[in-house]
Order: structure tokens, then C-alpha cells, then sequence
């Protein structure tokens, strides 16, 4: 089995050391950058599996950096773990919202973001095979793990992906945030609640084009429905 490749991005060099060292002896192989402009020619040159991104740097901060990536078709769909001391639940959603897949805080133990790691590349890995699913113009291929409305591609992160199919293939049915975490996510992880409204509200806007986003509906004091029927 070829050994994931997992980039290291922090301004301090000690922390750099300590995850490489802790992702070494989980048998993956490690890039690292000191900054957010070496991350980025990292990034596009070798194209690591997993970025974990510091979220104060000199310069462009890891916020910003995520932001960028998110943004470009090339690099949107790989996975990003938020490393900060900043535990406020604001500064998390605001991570999780500028694009990461998950959000540890300093200090930590190193067991800890293993297992976070592992989590969020299941996610990622995890392709179910099968026919596509159509809703509409919205089309999922499980195969090839590409959503089209129409003939237009849509971009989104693996964990919006996951989200996606989960819905298209338990439809009308709601679900509360738990549910959807242990479903989507894994009961085994650790995951806020207000994780999933972050991640449903990046699913809607991936969805904008013609309308698909209504299919995405909110049940009041229950949790959220995926049904192509007009919400009562």
C-alpha cells in the first residue's frame, strides 16, 4: 500500500518536527513548508493528500491560504486540517468555513491529530462504486466521484461530497446533526454540532446553479432533509 503524503505547513520549526515525527511513525511521508507561499508551490508541484495548515503565519496567514485553495478547481478537493491556539468556537467555524475538513487546537497530542487525520482521509477515500444518481439536472457519479448539474462540474471539498451522496441516497428522510456526524462523518470522531451547518451551508452554495440548493431543506427543531419536492 503506497504511503499517503501529508504536507506540514507552520512557521515554527519545533511543531514541524513533532508532527513529522508522529506521522512518520503512522507510515506517512511528509512535506514541509514554513510559510504559505512555499506551501502553495508545494501544493501544485507534488500534490499532497493532506494539508495541515497553521492558522497564524508572517505573511499570508494559513486562513487566507485555505481560502485560496478552496477557490481553485486544482486544488479544492484536498483536504485540509486547521492547526491553531486559537480555541474560540468563532475562530473554529471561521476555519471550517474558509475551507478546512476538520480543526484541532494547540496544544495537543499527537495521537490526537493521527486520529483526526485518519478520519478525514477516510472521508476522502471512501468512493462508493454504483450507478450515477440524477435528481433533476444534479447528477453524482460515484465512479468517477464527479458532480455535474447539468453539463456544468461542480466543485466541492470531500467532506461536502460525502454529505452529497449520503443524502442523494437516503432521500426525504430527516436526519438531526448527530445522525448526520455518525453517518458522515464516523461515531468514532469528535465533531461540534455547528460543524455540520457549516458544512450544509457549503453544500448549498456549491448547489446555487439553477436551484439545486433548495433540494437541501432545514427542519425546524429536527435537522435537515434532502427531497426535490417543494418544502411545506
Amino acid at each position: 500500500m503506497v504511503s499517503k503524503t501529508i504536507l506540514i505547513v507552520d512557521d515554527e520549526a519545533p511543531i514541524r518536527d513533532m508532527l513529522r515525527v508522529a506521522l512518520e511513525m503512522a507510515e506517512y511521508s511528509c512535506l514541509e513548508a514554513g510559510d504559505a507561499q512555499s506551501a502553495h508551490a508545494i501544493i501544485v508541484d507534488q500534490k499532497p493528500d493532506l494539508i495541515i495548515l497553521d492558522w497564524m503565519m508572517p505573511g499570508t496567514s494559513g486562513m487566507e491560504l485555505a481560502r485560496r485553495l478552496k477557490r481553485d478547481q486544482l486544488t479544492s478537493e484536498t483536504p485540509i486540517i486547521m492547526l491553531t491556539a486559537k480555541g474560540e468556537e468563532d475562530n473554529k467555524i471561521q476555519g471550517l468555513e474558509a475551507g478546512a475538513d476538520d480543526y484541532i487546537t494547540k496544544p495537543f497530542s499527537p495521537r490526537e491529530l493521527v486520529a483526526r487525520l485518519k478520519a478525514v482521509l477516510r472521508r476522502t477515500d471512501s468512493l462508493s462504486t454504483g450507478d450515477p444518481i440524477v435528481v433533476d439536472a444534479l447528477r453524482l457519479d460515484p465512479s468517477s466521484h464527479r458532480v455535474t448539474i447539468g453539463e456544468t462540474p461542480v466543485q466541492m471539498g470531500p467532506t461536502e461530497y460525502r454529505l452529497l451522496e449520503f443524502f442523494l441516497t437516503h432521500q426525504e428522510r430527516v436526519y438531526t446533526r448527530n445522525q448526520l456526524l455518525d453517518h458522515v462523518w464516523g461515531g468514532n470522531v469528535y465533531v461540534e454540532e455547528r460543524t455540520v451547518d457549516v458544512h450544509i451551508r457549503r453544500l448549498r452554495k456549491a448547489l446555487t446553479l439553477e436551484g439545486h440548493d433548495r433540494f437541501i431543506q432545514t427542519v425546524r427543531g429536527a435537522g435537515y432533509r434532502f427531497s426535490p419536492k417543494i418544502s411545506a
